[in-house]
């Protein structure tokens, strides 16, 4: 018996001797779908990610080359890597250095670039809560969270209201990381810091 079984054998024991069953059905009755229209998802989403302090941008597929060029101009942007599955003419206003991550280079590399840009998957607007998953459009986990800005592409039809329709249509198979803000802790003191386990400066871009 190695040390598993073991424990798995001492919990059923425990079981028997409080009376209780083998085996307990977890309760699912528990809400899996919204009830709220598009316009209200969007501003919900909207108030939530406003109350985790990220800056929120909202625009068009035809503007977004525009809004992306006039975000990175106001933080003083210089030298941007962005997901290698996203399309290079989104960034063609802009100016400077805009480069595709490679996922074989040094992550540590990272940490001198000006922002990050990346899409989303599916976001929730109950919880303000953004997901990312490994792959072309959302890069590999240390894009998002080595820089200390991250430029987020939020496509308004993947916002959906609550984490059971999130966990419905993101992909078992692919790491995922999970953003509600800017990356912030009050561990110490209850002060709060930002920029401890991600970017500390988290710009949402919802494209219509």
């Amino acid at each position: 018996m190695n040390a598993k079984e073991e424990i798995l054998s001492r919990i059923r024991s425990a079981q028997k001797s409080a009376g209780l069953p083998d085996h307990v059905v977890a309760p699912r009755e528990y809400q899996r779908e919204g009830t709220l229209n598009a316009a209200e998802l969007l501003d919900m989403f909207v108030e939530r990610l406003e109350d985790y302090k990220a800056e929120v941008e909202l625009t068009s597929v035809a503007e977004l080359p525009s809004t992306l060029n006039r975000i990175l101009e106001e933080k003083d942007c210089k030298d941007i890597r962005y997901a290698e599955g996203l399309d290079d003419s989104i960034f063609v206003n802009f100016e400077g250095s805009a480069t595709p991550d490679d996922p074989d280079s040094d992550p540590r590399l990272l940490d001198s670039v000006d922002a990050v840009v990346t899409e989303s998957v599916v976001s929730s607007a109950q919880t303000g809560t953004i997901v990312l998953e490994s792959g072309p459009r959302c890069g590999r986990r240390a894009l998002t969270l080595v820089p200390d800005r991250h430029i987020c592409i939020v496509h308004r039809d993947s916002v959906v209201y609550g984490i059971p329709e999130v966990v419905s249509r993101m992909d078992p198979q692919r790491p995922a990381t999970w953003i509600s803000g800017p990356s912030a802790t009050s561990d110490i003191e209850l002060s709060r810091v930002e920029g401890v386990h991600g970017p500390r400066n988290l710009i949402v871009v919802i494209v219509d």
